[in-house]
């Protein structure tokens, strides 16, 4: 399909400005020249092209089908390309059910998968191979398109548009724009773009995820290869939205698929298009794009020409975190050196003071800042508006500092409609990334440094254990007996249906006691005032039975007291998509009043564990703050990597599971609280 010979132009149209007539238009134009036919029972030729009344016409088996036909004619169109024996297609239309009709889409799917076609789309734009020169598209789209290292697979056609027809510093291998990908996906794509010696940078711009063995796949490939895969995803996942009684389903239900897959292979996710466009150019352009890596534990550097926007830049950096470098001695005596009286050689850096010489103070001061080694990329971080009076001073500056070192030099922009456009393309010609945002720029910067820091790859799923042949304990005793089996530590529980049961169970634990309600269909005790905590002795114990008994009913769990510590809330939620999500946040009452969560693609290895702790806003807490005593983190990342197991194990039979809380001490972690919800029958 992406470097077909020999292509069929089924709808090809002699009317100005249709689908097919464009479609005739861009194919010719592809460099590769491919065998075209033209069909359309309506023409005998077109522009003096002869056209063929059908597929069953055509002189050989094609290697690609391209469908300009309404979706009425989609199935008929399709079966005649497999019979004909095409090797693939494109389909441009949504694929909408006719009138009376159902499963138009499955039927699409079941034709070329029997026979074995590749299918781009429905409700695509089509693709360029820019690399091998081939131009599949219904649209018109720059000609010739910009080559260069990115890859494009993207589900929307807009943006597919927008990204070829925008003017940035970046060209492409491949671009496609994939559709419906009812048979052929992302992953086939972004695997096809690995393997062309032009892509050293993947965009995904991504609604859902239709193959996830594939894409993981393919995404472990990248991560292996050093290829940067930046990640701009849309629409929730679906993972926890029917799982409101799971706190963890609560927690993931945002996006926590695509928090889970990127941080498994160090993708680097952006939130909207111009983020997206920043990090491309930053990863792409020229001798300082992809191979240019920043070294870890770097920082960034900056040059400004104004105070305020100096600060304004500093405030947006902290809110990002995006690290400054801490400039060494000899980089700031060189600083002191150059710049007027009263201005600090700091980093971030402002120049302004007289306005004299521009050109070699600028050229100095960022030369400078990018020969320190705690320095990985040096931004020159002016409005690059249009100069009235012709000064170039600032044009002339990075491109010498830019010359000068093999670290990515950058312009950051702070205003993208006033950028002088061609100021802005003459550097990036001379292989100088324009970043076209303050806030956008920061974060590609982060990217970069963060692209310096890639996890390692993904420890592969083994083998699920035999069934349980007993049902999933929803709660009690039985759960915290299955916990256990997986390395996960719980306080002692025993349940009880009377009063005398009550009290001999918390006699033979000892004092002091926890009792719950263990009712049926109360996933969350706490809400109905179905725990009570601390009872010293068996008369608050009989108390406390007495009370719960007569407002929930008789069935009570009694619990040993835990040791104090912070509290988190440990969970298993299961995406359609990638199976078993770990989900990790603060517990207790802070579960959903803090909000935040880490979520991690199972099986999770100790260190995943312990670099998810690490990016908790409770992590401080759990380190020991405030003269309080630090929380096993060992133990913790062992709990985590033993959760993710038991997930792994229960693998369909299990559509949520909940510890909350898990009190971590000194002494290690302690579950006082679980809930299970098995997966229903299909």
């Amino acid at each position: 399909m992406l470097e077909a010979r020999s292509v069929a132009l089924v709808g090809a149209s002699a009317r100005p400005g249709s689908l097919g007539a464009r479609m005739i238009a861009e194919v010719a134009r592809s460099p590769s020249r491919p065998r075209t036919y033209l069909v359309n029972p309506r023409y005998q030729a077109i522009d003096g092209v002869p056209c063929l009344p059908d597929l069953a016409a055509l002189p050989e088996a094609v290697d690609l089908a391209l469908l300009a036909v309404p979706d009425h004619a989609l199935e008929q169109q399709l079966s005649a390309a497999a019979r004909g024996q095409a090797r693939s297609a494109v389909i441009f239309g949504n694929a909408f059910d006719p009138p009376g009709r159902t499963g138009l889409r499955s039927r699409l799917a079941a034709i070329a998968g029997q026979a074995g076609l590749a299918l781009c789309g429905a409700g695509c734009m089509g693709f360029v191979n820019v690399a091998r020169g081939l131009r599949a598209i219904g649209y018109v789209e720059p000609d010739p398109l910009p080559s260069g290292p990115v890859a494009l697979v993207t589900h929307s056609g807009s943006v597919f548009s927008a990204l070829l027809r925008t003017r940035r510093g970046f060209g492409f291998s491949l671009a496609v724009s994939s559709g419906q990908e009812l048979v052929t996906t992302a992953a086939d794509y972004a695997r096809y773009a690995l393997g062309l010696a032009e892509t050293r940078v993947v965009a995904l711009v991504l609604e859902a995820i239709r193959d996830a063995p594939g894409l993981r796949a393919v995404l472990a490939d990248a991560l292996a290869a050093d290829v940067p895969v930046v990640l701009l995803s849309v629409g929730a996942s679906q993972a926890g939205q029917a799982l409101v009684s799971a706190h963890s389903g609560a927690l993931a239900a945002a996006d926590g698929a695509w928090e889970a897959l990127a941080g498994a292979y160090g993708l680097h996710r952006v939130g909207d298009l111009a983020e997206l466009a920043d990090t491309l150019e930053l990863f792409s352009v020229g001798q300082h794009g992809a191979g240019r890596r920043a070294a870890p534990g770097t920082g960034i550097a900056t040059v400004h020409d104004s105070g305020l926007e100096r600060a304004h830049a500093a405030d947006l950096a902290a809110e990002l975190s995006v690290p400054f470098a801490a400039l060494a001695p000899a980089t700031q005596t060189r600083l002191a050196a150059v710049l007027d009286p009263g201005l600090d050689p700091a980093n971030p850096l402002d120049v302004w003071g007289t306005g004299r010489d521009t050109e070699p103070l600028f050229a100095e001061c960022l030369s400078a800042l990018a020969d320190d080694p705690a320095v990985a990329a040096v931004a020159l971080a002016v409005d690059l508006v249009p100069e009235f009076d012709g000064d170039e001073s600032y044009l002339a500056a990075v491109l010498t500092a830019a010359a000068g070192t093999a670290k990515p030099v950058a312009v950051l922009a702070g205003l993208p409609s006033a950028v002088d456009q061609a100021a802005a393309a003459r550097l990036r010609a001379a292989g100088v990334p324009v970043l076209e945002s303050t806030r956008t720029g920061l974060l590609a910067l982060r990217h970069l440094l963060d692209h310096a820091d890639r996890p390692s790859p993904p420890p592969a799923r083994e083998p699920a254990r035999a069934p349980r042949a007993d049902p999933l304990p929803a709660g009690g005793p039985g759960l915290f007996g299955l916990l256990r089996e997986y390395g996960i530590p719980a306080v002692r529980t025993e349940a009880a249906a009377s009063r005398d049961a009550a009290l001999a169970v918390a006699g033979a634990i000892g004092y002091p006691v926890v009792v719950k309600t263990d009712e049926p269909g109360i996933a969350h005790k706490s809400d109905v005032g179905g725990v009570r905590l601390g009872l010293a002795g068996p008369a608050e114990a009989g108390d406390a039975y007495d009370d719960l008994a007569a407002r929930l009913g008789p069935r009570v769990v009694v619990c040993e007291t835990a040791p104090p510590g912070t509290e988190l809330t440990l969970g298993i939620v299961t995406d359609p998509a990638l199976g078993p999500l770990l989900v990790i946040g603060a517990g207790g009452v802070l579960v959903e009043i803090l909000a935040e969560r880490a979520v991690l693609l199972a099986p999770v290895t100790r260190s995943a564990a312990l670099t998810a702790l690490a990016r908790l806003r409770i992590a401080p807490v759990l380190a020991g703050s405030r003269g309080q005593p630090a929380a096993d983190l060992g133990a913790i990342a062992d709990a985590i990597a033993g959760l993710s197991h038991l997930a792994c194990d229960l693998g369909d039979t299990l559509e949520a599971l909940d510890i909350n809380p898990l009190i971590c001490a000194p002494t290690g972690p302690l579950a006082v609280d679980a809930l299970l919800i098995p997966r229903p029958p299909a």
